[in-house]
């Protein structure tokens, strides 16, 4: 035997020994993001915009790889009441009630109750041989064409339906869209729908992707596959087994002091106190429970959705989705060709998967939202924000009660979180 053999065999070990494991293993985690100096980065950062009276309170909660690495609370949930925001202060989260809603349709889905791409018209009839608008004729009657091809559940869950429930619409639409007034509050999910069936749609599905009422059919769906109200679905499956105690539509009396007021700007910047009798949705029980707005929650409730979805679908002893279905969800469904993209494209450098939006690229400059490629986040109208960021396994939950939407803070926050834009 060649005696070099075992001194050649010590030399490669030796050396080996030195390289670095591969950037895929599992044991090399990404370095920690929240530190010290971040915490006081953010808390600076939050601080300002409550001192400039530009917003009356904000709270802030994020954890880093499981664990709680940021809570801080400003100012106040009703400044007039002096009344401190905190982490138990309910806030209207408005649409990021559809992550919520597609979690929940998802569910099913997993169970084989459909596919992504089955017609809607298959579980809902109401919405067979669905018309597009077209424009009008010289008399002003409305002129509809066929769809070119059915509205498919994929559709809902990504925009992309057609539906005419823009600002903008061409005179007659919107008045017929008025009229119809299919998210009235006083209707069930079932006269939503029906309403919301008989209108035309402003494009065939699949062309564009338009911010509307697809979330509120979703969740129509899922009260008409489970035999289940909306509400009741959500309670059941999601809610209590992730122990998500203060998230739903009606605040019981009992905790309307921990309600947060409503703030409004002014085209002045004036700051002012929205009317609670503007504010009565969730302090009645209206008939509808829509999909795409409408719960109230707690930081704390929400950051538990958020955790269950960057640990892959679980959270303690609860399973909601399997891993598959998470970055099902969390994967771009919007191809090249869908070039209308409404206001989508201010969010950044995103595709929208199954009711997040989804980060393709890193900022292109430093006036684009910061984050990281292959997070998941959604918004709500009055300025909250979540984000998963499964990359650092970090996820963020922002609450403030701010209208209108309030894009300047959650670019402050995000920058807070990861530091300011480096070019890649």
């Amino acid at each position: 035997m060649n005696k070099t053999v075992p001194a050649l065999l010590f030399i490669f070990l030796f050396i080996t020994s030195f390289q670095q494991p591969e950037t895929g293993n599992k044991s090399l985690k990404a370095p920690t993001i929240i530190n010290k100096s971040v915490k006081a980065r953010i808390d600076a950062t939050l601080k300002s915009f409550v001192d400039s009276g530009k917003i009356a309170g904000v709270s802030a909660l994020v954890f880093e790889k499981n664990k709680e690495v940021y809570y801080n609370a400003f100012g106040y949930a009703d400044r007039e009441a002096k009344i401190p925001m905190d982490r138990n202060t309910i806030v209207r989260i408005y649409s990021m009630t559809k992550p919520v809603t597609g979690t929940a349709l998802m569910m099913l889905y997993e169970k084989g109750a459909f596919q992504l791409d089955d017609p809607l018209s298959k579980y809902a009839p109401e919405f067979a041989d669905m018309k597009v608008y077209k424009g009008v004729d010289a008399s002003g009657n409305l002129i509809l064409e066929p769809v070119k091809r059915p509205i498919t559940i994929r559709d809902l869950t990504r925009h992309t339906a057609g539906f005419a429930t823009s600002t903008d619409l061409p005179t007659e639409l919107s008045e017929l869209v008025s009229k119809t007034n299919a998210m009235n509050q006083n209707n069930t999910l079932s006269e939503m729908a029906k309403k919301l069936a008989s209108l035309p749609l402003l494009f065939h599905p699949g062309d564009q992707w338009a911010y509307g009422p697809s979330v509120d059919v979703q969740a129509y769906l899922v009260e008409r596959i489970s035999g289940k109200p909306f509400d009741q679905y959500l309670q059941e499956n999601i809610f209590d087994p992730l122990g998500m105690t203060n998230t739903r539509y009606v605040v019981p009396e009992n905790d309307r002091k921990k309600l947060a007021a409503m703030y409004r700007t002014s085209n002045s910047g004036q700051l002012t106190h929205v009317p609670d009798d503007e504010n009565t949705f969730n302090i009645k029980d209206w008939p509808l429970k829509p999909g795409g707005f409408g719960l109230t929650s707690t930081l704390d409730d929400y950051m538990k959705f958020a955790r269950m979805l960057v640990n892959n679908g679980k959270l303690g002893k609860a399973t909601i989705l399997k891993p598959e279905t998470v970055k099902l969800m969390a994967t771009n469904q919007l191809s090249e060709s869908i070039t209308q993209r409404m206001w989508l494209p201010s969010k950044g450098q995103v595709g929208f998967g199954i009711d997040f939006a989804v980060r393709l690229r890193s900022p292109a400059s430093k006036e684009e939202n910061n984050g990281v490629v292959g997070e998941f986040f959604w918004d709500g109208a009055a300025s909250t924000l979540f984000w998963v960021d499964p990359v650092n396994e970090i996820t963020a939950v922002l609450f403030v009660q701010q209208m209108p939407f309030y894009g300047k803070l959650h670019k402050s926050f995000r920058d807070a979180v990861y530091g300011a834009y480096k070019p890649q």
